[in-house]
């Protein structure tokens, strides 16, 4: 016709008369092996047959089994045309006679060899017309041979029926059993046979026969089809071959290509593995997620993305472990692409690896029956990019690598601080520097009437201010801080005043607690913290004042985790003592003019807690000025007091009972069952009123 395009019809058509030409074979059968020889990958199997044949020693039941297309049914065939060789019983056939034509890869077969299905065959009447043609003398061939492929297919009342036979045969009579589970075969017939087991076939083998068949066939290739190639097959021969046969249909004049080979075998393509690893490995979120789109946006699968994302990181680990891993066969990848996989490696850690492949292998798992598989993949990106949200200790690994990864790339001026006061956030206190340098006569009057002792009589509005000097008077001289998440407990004690000054930004109930409580122990990411009494460690647990302290240590110190209060005093030292705020002036504490007879002042160091509490007993000096046991006071001596401001609960200097109210702001504050227990350490009296609730002495009255 005019519109048909020239040369498109063949020079010699067939006639009507003349046969169509023959369909070619598939690539597994026509490499299908012929001898023991040419099976490869199952040398445990072939040799010890070879050598029984070469012996004289041939069992009359053998059972073949292994994984699918690994050489059984094709070593049975192979062992059949030994036996009925015209040299045989040999180890290698000779290929030339009749039978050895007949029973090879391309021949029409022998009627003395019978290959029967067992999963169309396997009942009790197949079996019962095999035993009765069983006993009938072999044709042309030395051996009457019988295959019987998927053996486990059988019936167990099949199995019965041919029990006899196996065990008893004719001489004349061979059996053959393959199968891909063998323990479905019953054991009275596996206890009869020659158990051979067939393998995988290794990578290296199956590349190498690979790349023989190419070459046969006169097929260009690029060098990283053959690996996913490989990797489809699975280790099994045929399913190799299978699939290279379809890649070399649909191939064309440049022959295997990389990006058809992808495309058509449905795998990720390198370049978006690269992109995830590369945004993985810098923590770029944004970066991580795009690349999750795009797998989306190009009709990939995620959950075949997150299999080749695991193989990438398999990869990675094994290149981490073992730097070499290409040269030796552990890796069989390109040399291009093994480069760029070990710079992939050196900006992970080991434990950073294997925690991001733990997260993808568990969500492969659940990906198998989610009706959302792209929201999984975000979400076990998210995971891997974000260690500090667990608190496991792979999760602990994976952030102290990236820190000391860090570290590794800052100068030493950079990784060591200067020594120096530290202040209530864990910075050094730097406004304080200019301070200690400069001279006397610098010194503000403010500053020189702050460090004299008010007179009596004086309004005390400037008492709050001697607590502020006290801690530029006494800084902590603590180390320099250690890295984060590496900090020990010697370290933990040291900075513990920084702690407390940063819990009491947070929470000031929280902080009132923790100044009775010391550290007890860190072990196994558990920070033990002891309180006087249980009802003191009960109260923080219960109101959520651990969780605080959990906050501030990770934000402070990078140290994550899990507060345990303890009741009873714990094993452990105390922590660290509280700075002695500055000597009271005279009369303002301790002094028979103190307002309500209080002389418990914290700015005592005998009064504070941690010198009495557990003991009940005051200092000497104030048992005379509180009127007391001991004291100077006459009794019944009318005093005259001004209104004092209200007390908390707490020892009295004289030992007597505790005052019965509390201030009204702090019930709000410090639950009853957070409060101290009886005896125990905790801010009391005056220290309470100035310090955290702001109150003011406006007048000391001194007693007759």
């Amino acid at each position: 016709m005019a519109g048909d395009e020239p040369g498109t019809a063949p020079e010699n058509p067939p006639g009507p008369g003349s046969p169509p030409a023959p369909a070619p074979l598939a690539l597994y059968r026509r490499y299908r092996p012929a001898t023991f020889a040419e099976v490869r990958g199952q040398e445990h199997v072939t040799e010890p047959l070879r050598q029984a044949l070469r012996n004289g020693r041939v069992h009359h039941a053998y059972l073949f089994s292994g994984p699918r297309g690994c050489g059984k049914t094709s070593s049975a065939r192979i062992l059949a045309r030994s036996l009925n060789c015209v040299q045989g019983p040999t180890p290698d056939p000779c290929g030339v006679c009749e039978s050895c034509v007949a029973l090879g890869p391309s021949g029409p077969g022998s009627i003395d060899v019978i290959e029967i299905d067992a999963a169309s065959h396997g009942g009790v009447d197949d079996a019962r017309d095999l035993r009765e043609r069983a006993f009938y003398a072999p044709v042309s061939g030395r051996f009457k041979v019988y295959i019987i492929d998927e053996a486990h297919m059988v019936t167990r009342e099949g199995f019965n029926a041919l029990l006899k036979l196996v065990e008893e045969p004719p001489p004349h009579l061979k059996f053959v059993f393959a199968t891909t589970e063998p323990e479905k075969v019953i054991a009275t017939i596996r206890s009869r046979t020659h158990h051979y087991p067939f393998r995988l076939v290794p990578p290296s083998v199956l590349r190498g026969l690979l790349e023989e068949i190419l070459a046969t066939e006169a097929v260009t290739y690029e060098p990283t089809v053959l690996p996913l190639v490989v990797r489809a097959g699975a280790g099994s021969v045929r399913d190799s071959l299978s699939v290279l046969d379809q890649l070399l249909a649909g191939a064309g004049a440049e022959g295997l290509t990389y990006e058809r080979t992808v495309a058509l075998l449905g795998y990720t393509d390198d370049s978006l593995l690269d992109e995830m690893v590369d945004a993985l490995a810098a923590g770029d979120g944004a970066a991580a997620f795009g690349t999750v789109d795009r797998v989306v946006q190009g009709g990939h699968d995620p959950r075949r993305f997150a299999a080749d994302l695991l193989d990438r990181l398999r990869d990675l680990i094994i290149l981490g472990a073992v730097p070499g891993a290409g040269q030796t066969g552990l890796l069989d990848v390109p040399a291009d692409r093994l480069e760029r996989m070990s710079d992939q490696a050196g900006r992970f850690g080991q434990a950073e690896l294997a925690r991001a492949a733990e997260i993808l292998s568990e969500g492969l798992i659940q990906m198998r029956g989610t009706t959302s598989p792209r929201l999984l993949l975000e979400l076990m990106c998210a995971q891997v990019l974000l260690p500090g949200a667990s608190t496991g200790e792979k999760a602990l690994a994976a952030r102290l690598e990236r820190l000391e990864r860090r570290l590794e790339g800052l100068t030493s001026e950079e990784t060591v601080p200067r020594p120096g006061p530290v202040a209530a956030g864990g910075a050094p206190d730097t406004e304080a520097a200019p301070a200690r340098n400069a001279s006397p006569r610098d010194a503000s009057p403010r500053d020189a009437s702050a460090s004299e002792a008010p007179a009596r009589g004086t309004p005390a509005r400037d008492t709050p201010a001697r607590y502020t000097p006290t801690r530029e008077a006494a800084p902590v001289r603590a180390a320099p801080p250690a890295p984060p998440g590496v900090i020990d407990i010697e370290t933990l004690r040291q900075r513990w005043p920084e702690i407390l000054e940063a819990v009491k930004q947070e929470r000031r109930v929280a902080w009132m607690l923790l100044n009775a409580a010391s550290v007890d122990s860190l072990e196994g990411g558990v920070l033990t913290v002891a309180f006087g009494g249980e009802g003191q460690a009960k109260g923080f647990a219960a109101s959520g004042h651990d969780q605080v302290l959990t906050g501030v240590l990770a934000t402070m110190l990078g140290l994550n985790v899990r507060v345990r209060a303890m009741g009873g005093g714990g094993s452990g030292q105390r922590a660290t003592a509280r700075p002695a705020p500055a000597d009271p002036a005279p009369g303002a504490g301790g002094q028979p003019g103190a307002p309500g007879g209080a002389t418990d002042r914290p700015d005592d160091p005998a009064g504070r807690p941690g010198t009495r509490g557990s003991a009940g007993t005051p200092a000497p000096g104030h048992r005379a000025a509180a009127g007391g046991p001991g004291g100077t006071a006459k009794a019944g001596a009318p005093g005259r007091r001004a209104p004092a401001a209200p007390r908390m609960p707490g020892p009295r200097a004289g030992g007597g009972p505790a005052a019965p109210s509390s201030p009204a702001g702090l019930d709000e504050e410090w639950p009853d069952d957070a409060g101290p227990a009886d005896g125990g350490a905790g801010p009391t009296g005056m220290e309470l009123i100035e310090r955290q609730l702001g109150g003011t002495v406006i007048e000391e009255i001194e007693e007759p």
